[in-house]
């Protein structure tokens, strides 16, 4: 199968929908996206997969959770005031 993405004004959603439900589910599949409901879908899609590279590349730094917990201590010590 081959994938496209529309983009549509939600007015004519209906529409589309009635056109595309002609189809058999073998002939067509419906997905739709969530990305309206994070709009730095993208962006953090991006964040994600630079993170994911470094992990399987080997360079990602790992923190136990005694570092982690030093770490918001001093933060937290910074604003305490």
């Amino acid at each position: 199968m081959e994938v496209i993405r529309l983009e549509f004004k939600s007015e004519i959603k209906e529409k589309i929908l009635e056109v595309l439900s002609s189809f058999s589910s073998d002939e067509l599949k419906i997905v739709e996206e969530i990305t309206f409901f994070d709009p730095d879908f993208e962006e953090n899609k991006k964040k994600l997969n630079t993170t994911y590279a470094k992990i399987k590349n080997g360079t990602a730094k790992f923190y136990t959770l005694e570092e982690v917990d030093a770490m918001l201590e001093e933060t937290i010590s910074k604003y305490e005031n």
